[in-house]
C-alpha cells in the first residue's frame, strides 16, 4: 500500500494545491511560465497515477489491503458498469466543444466521480477505499468550487463533438474492461 500512499500524495496533493490555492498557483505559473508549470503539473500527476496503478496491482497480487471493509450491494457491480460507461463518455466530452460539455459544465470531474462511485459500489476492500474514495471526493470538491466560482464553458456547441465523445468513451470503456483491468491490474471484471 506504500505505493498507493505515495501516488495519493503526488496526484491529489498537486490537484488540491491547484484547486484550493488558485492565487498561489497563478503566482507559481507566472514565475515558471505557463508551459513549464503545466509540464511539471503533468509529470507529477502522471507519476502519481503510475504509483497508484502499481500500488493497486501490488495490493491485489500480494493480498495487502484486500481486507473487506464493507460488503457492496448485490446490484453494485451492475450499476458500476453503467456508471463507469457514462463516466468515460463524460471524460471524453470534456475534451470537445459539444452539447454534453455545455450541459454538464464540468464533465471531467463528474465523469471521474461516476467512475469512482461505480467502483466503490462494486468493491468494498481497503485498497478500493484508498484509491477510489479520494477520486470521488476530489471530483465533488472540484464541481463545488467551479460552481461557487461561476466557472462555465463558453463556446458554441457542436454535435460532432458529442458523437466523438460517445464513441471515444465507449472505446475507452472496452479497452479498460478487456485490456487494462486484466492485463495491467491483474483484476478481471467479466
Amino acid at each position: 500500500m506504500t505505493y498507493i500512499y505515495l501516488g495519493f500524495v503526488l496526484f491529489f496533493g498537486s490537484h488540491l494545491y491547484s484547486m484550493l490555492l488558485p492565487a498561489s498557483r497563478d503566482r507559481l505559473k507566472a514565475a515558471m511560465g505557463e508551459n513549464a508549470f503545466k509540464g511539471l503539473f503533468t509529470v507529477v500527476s502522471i507519476i502519481g497515477v503510475a504509483l497508484l496503478i502499481y500500488g493497486y496491482s501490488q495490493a491485489w497480487a500480494t493480498g495487502e489491503g484486500t481486507a473487506q471493509i464493507y460488503d457492496p450491494p448485490a446490484w453494485g457491480r451492475h450499476v458500476a458498469m453503467l456508471l463507469v460507461l457514462v463516466g468515460f463518455i463524460l471524460i471524453a466530452a470534456s475534451h470537445g466543444k459539444g452539447n454534453l460539455r455545455a450541459l454538464v459544465r464540468n464533465p471531467m470531474s463528474i465523469g471521474i466521480g461516476l467512475w469512482a462511485l461505480g467502483h466503490l459500489l462494486a468493491n468494498g476492500m481497503k485498497v478500493d477505499l484508498w484509491l477510489f474514495g479520494p477520486f470521488l471526493l476530489l471530483a465533488v470538491l472540484d464541481v463545488i468550487l467551479c460552481t461557487v466560482r461561476g466557472k462555465v464553458p463558453d463556446f458554441a456547441p457542436r454535435s460532432r463533438s458529442d458523437i466523438v465523445a460517445v464513441i471515444a468513451g465507449m472505446v475507452l470503456y472496452v479497452v479498460f474492461l478487456l485490456l487494462f483491468h486484466p492485463y495491467v491490474l491483474g483484476v478481471r471484471v467479466v
